[in-house]
């Protein structure tokens, strides 16, 4: 709204530095900024607002050191996330372009299900809260919405450009082509780094039918990246501290993607309107870094499915829209080992019971931090390693970009 206001006085008026939000990178801090002030600011409110509706967290006895003493710390702080990262956004960001627009949704349609779910938790008295497959229902017709706008809607498209040609009067022109509803993606070690849904078709239809690959595709990750960082919260100022590192990637990555130099330069796909996801990205960062203000060990409030939830999905809307999912196995790295760890202790612990009668464990516990506290490591030491992890990831995937 605020970009909306100052574009107006800019034009009409011509007041002096009005004109600087029409740089992304200015309003990108300021979004940074104010959803940090937000959440810094405004968290202890929400908490108390909490605590008073006892909205505190019920912990089951694992035999985890320091569990028990977590019982009663107030959960669905997931609140605190979505007000630090919408408001900004609302302020800074433009509202009419397709990308805000669709993330706006997603960060509403999965706090929503995790808010139910919290909420059949607390007053509802249902340990299991919203059962999985209502979950994978509102998950699968979120990867719909936002597969269907990623193939159909005439603002998504990606620019090709060709080399320099000489002109005698205009000298050096650079030529491009603009492909509405593209149906190439950026992956790494391919050649150009980029691979086209259409092979997936193999022949057996015709090419118009991509967008149901991508639909698929769409619906997979969305599902696996909001269930995997749901899993990996679990431990203080885990989830929020990998997800702000993510959040920072994805903003390097849009803001390339966005920029027709450094697009050009680096030789990667050039996503028009893409650049203005650099200030949901940095609204994103804000708010993680301003949560775990209390979320830091020892934590004073969780952010239960209403968060976690709502940050794998946002992640992953994210990574399509830049044309980036298939980095998300680098850059979510995290997220992918906490989901593997259950499904292998799950499967295989069914599979020895199957066959010795006898269920077996590969780990200590899934997911796969809980592994490491039932080794003795510290939760703070587990949360700051995985961290470190994750910065390295977030550099993987960032030198992937000139992989060839």
């Amino acid at each position: 709204m605020l970009y909306y206001l100052f574009d107006y006085l800019d034009k009409h008026f011509n007041i002096p530095g009005t004109g600087v939000f029409q740089y992304i990178s200015f309003r990108a801090l300021g979004a940074t900024v104010l959803s940090l002030f937000i959440a810094a600011t405004y968290g202890k409110t929400i908490i108390n607002f909490l605590r008073k509706k006892q909205m505190g967290e019920t912990i089951r006895d694992l035999g985890l050191t320091g569990q028990l003493e977590k019982a009663g710390t107030p959960t669905m702080g997931g609140f605190i996330i979505l007000a630090s990262l919408l408001i900004p956004v609302f302020l800074f960001a433009k509202l009419t372009n397709v990308y805000i627009v669709l993330l706006i949704i997603t960060a509403l349609w999965t706090g929503m299900i995790g808010f139910v779910d919290d909420y059949l938790k607390k007053f509802k008295n249902n340990k299991e809260g919203l059962q999985g497959r209502f979950k994978i229902v509102g998950q699968v017709g979120l990867g719909l919405i936002v597969g269907l706008t990623l193939s159909f809607n005439d603002h998504v498209r990606i620019r090709v450009y060709e080399k320099p040609v000489i002109d005698s009067n205009l000298g050096e022109v650079q030529k491009y082509t603009d492909y509405a509803h593209p149906t190439v993606t950026t992956i790494p070690f391919f050649k150009n780094n980029e691979f086209d849904y259409r092979t997936l078709l193999f022949g057996w239809l015709p090419e118009e039918y991509t967008w149901v690959i991508y639909t698929i595709v769409a619906i997979i990750i969305i599902t696996a990246v909001s269930n995997g960082a749901n899993i990996t919260d679990g431990i203080d100022g885990l989830a929020a501290g990998v997800s702000g590192i993510i959040a920072l990637t994805l903003g390097i990555l849009a803001y390339l993607s966005g920029n027709t130099k450094f697009s050009q330069y680096l030789n990667i796909m050039y996503i028009p309107n893409s650049g203005e996801l650099v200030i949901f990205c940095a609204a994103f960062l804000g708010a993680c870094i301003g949560f775990l203000w209390y979320n830091a060990y020892p934590a004073q409030v969780f952010m239960g499915d209403t968060g976690s939830l709502m940050l794998g999905g946002v992640i992953a809307v994210i990574a399509l829209a830049i044309r980036k999912e298939w980095l998300i196995p680098v850059m979510c790295g995290i997220f992918l080992a906490e989901n593997l760890s259950v499904i292998l202790q799950v499967s295989y612990f069914k599979y020895t019971r199957k066959r010795y009668g006898e269920g077996r464990r590969i780990f200590l516990m899934s997911p796969l931090h809980h592994h490491y506290q039932k080794k003795g490591i510290h939760e703070s030491k587990i949360v700051t390693r995985f961290w470190i992890v994750g910065i390295i990831l977030a550099i993987i995937t960032l030198v992937t970009l000139k992989l060839r």
